[in-house]
């Protein structure tokens, strides 16, 4: 099963019971835990075509960027299970809807300093397990214009944004332009705002696979035991 993914990443997800999981699942029109494509809510906007570039990852909140292994998958698997005994559960802070370089997310108000110390953790344990980045992927992560920290965490992480550069966020549209923007955000007012009211904790870490056709995956979830 696992042979079938190309790369690997650790997220955050929502509990698949949660209000906050089927409102984002919907939204995006992916359900990475079924693996079936989900019917767009009727929202007055083409949803499908906001959120286009996002739908592939599913509803999620990167932690350890996707990576091709090193190592076969099953070790990568149990290290993950290993990292997740060892990492004490984390406040996520307030859910806010916020623009982010031209794209619509869900972000922290204030981002917990537990937070990004859990995530440069895991970033940390898991990045023996990972495998150098190619020339093409070098390039590619450059060529948005990064900082001279950010590319040195490239160098040094595969990722520009980790450590102190790590903003958690989920991301529920592609980029848009201004009347796009105030579109969705008005639409996820509606639609994603009611359930952001709930509490919201990092208690578990989901292992996410990348199959053939570019769609993400949710292989496993760890409950962090720490």
């Amino acid at each position: 099963m696992l042979e079938r993914f190309q790369r690997f990443a650790v997220y955050y997800a929502p509990h698949a019971g949660s209000d906050f999981w089927q409102a984002g699942t919907s939204w995006l029109g992916w359900d990475p835990e079924t693996g079936q494509s989900v019917a767009h809510p009727d929202l007055g906007i083409d949803l499908a075509r906001l959120t286009q570039a996002p739908r592939k990852y599913g509803l999620h909140g990167t932690l350890a960027p996707p990576m091709r292994l090193s190592c076969e998958p099953a070790t990568f698997v149990d290290a993950v299970d290993v990292l997740a005994q060892s990492l004490a559960p984390a406040d996520l802070g307030d859910f806010q809807l916020r623009s982010i370089d031209g794209f619509l997310a869900v972000v922290p108000g204030v981002q917990p300093l537990s937070l990004t110390d859990t995530a440069a953790q895991i970033v940390r344990a898991l990045d023996p397990f990972r495998a150098p980045l190619s020339d093409a992927d070098l390039a590619r992560r450059r060529s948005v214009g990064l900082t001279a920290r950010q590319d040195e965490l490239l160098q040094l992480w595969g990722y520009p944004y980790v450590m102190e550069e790590f903003r958690f966020h989920v991301t529920l549209t592609g980029r848009l332009d201004i009347p796009q923007m105030q579109q969705a955000l008005q639409a996820a007012i509606a639609w994603i705002g009611p359930v952001m009211n709930e509490h919201h904790r990092l208690e578990s870490v989901c292992l996410f696979g990348e199959a053939e056709d570019g769609r993400f995956h949710l292989i496993r979830r760890f409950a962090l035991r720490g």
